[in-house]
């Protein structure tokens, strides 16, 4: 080796060697390598959050950025086919080119099963439909002799639901479990006929007017359902009023009409 390198011929070559290795080093390093790297080069990532996905691409495409929707849920505050996050997050400085990664608010809320409410208890009722992100909907009495057990609900057991839906209950009183006595109401001003169902446990239903020129106006012309000489206590008894066209007797405040509130029913029938 020692006598190849005394031969100013070869050592020449060997230099020239050695400096073009150098070179070409420094130009992959100073020119090549950032080039294609775009060093120094970079894009500010922009917050889409809450933009529409539509909106969204287009505000990173204008910027010279892709985007992928990497996930879909659902978000009841933010829009259907709205950004809910971003990776990397608005505010961060990427490379050109660079994709980002977007989750989007699906369109519908998940599902849950309406469970079984009849013969619950009214709290437990409510309680239930909460767990399971339902609402307790319009709650209606009904004579039964179950008191504040749910008979009946609007929406069938086991059906899928969006979450927030709000189930209707119809709710027994306790009322319905005796006979009572059906009292005589043919003949009857309104007002005396609404004492006597009253008093004997029975409801007002619907009140109706029909003109007769056999029944003095604002007496009871007839009724249904015809129940006989007795009925269950609770029961609902629709009235059929004669009158006279333009005159109407006011129905007495305080009784019990079909589809009032329950706290309007006199402590003895709750």
């Amino acid at each position: 080796m020692r006598a190849h390198l005394k031969n100013p011929i070869m050592w020449k070559w060997t230099a020239i060697v050695a400096a073009a290795g150098l070179v070409l080093v420094l130009v992959m390093d100073m020119l090549v390598m950032p080039a294609y790297t775009r060093h120094g080069q970079g894009v500010t990532v922009p917050d889409v959050t809450k933009l529409s996905l539509e909106d969204a691409g287009r505000s990173l495409e204008a910027i010279g950025l892709r985007y992928e929707v990497y996930d879909q849920r659902p978000n009841e505050n933010v829009p259907p086919d709205h950004v809910i996050d971003q990776t990397p997050a608005g505010g961060s400085v990427v490379k050109p080119n660079r994709k980002i990664y977007l989750m989007v608010s699906a369109e519908s809320r998940p599902t849950v099963r309406v469970p079984d409410l009849v013969t619950q208890s009214l709290d437990n009722a409510r309680i239930q439909l909460q767990t399971r992100g339902l609402a307790v909907g319009r709650i209606t009495y009904e004579s039964s002799p179950f008191r504040n057990a749910v008979l009946r609900q609007s929406i069938a057991a086991d059906a899928a639901v969006r979450r927030g839906v709000a189930v209707d209950l119809v709710i027994g009183d306790g009322v319905g479990q005796r006979r009572v006595a059906m009292p005589m109401l043919v003949g009857l001003r309104i007002t005396d006929a609404q004492l006597r169902l009253r008093d004997a446990g029975l409801r007002v239903g619907n009140i109706s007017y029909q003109s007769s020129d056999r029944m003095a106006p604002n007496h009871v012309l007839s009724f249904d359902p015809i129940v006989g000489d007795s009925t269950f206590e609770g029961t609902t008894i629709n009235l059929v009023i004669a009158e006279t066209p333009g005159l109407r007797e006011e129905i007495e405040t305080g009784v019990v009409l079909e589809g009032e509130r329950r706290d309007s029913i006199p402590p003895r029938y709750r």
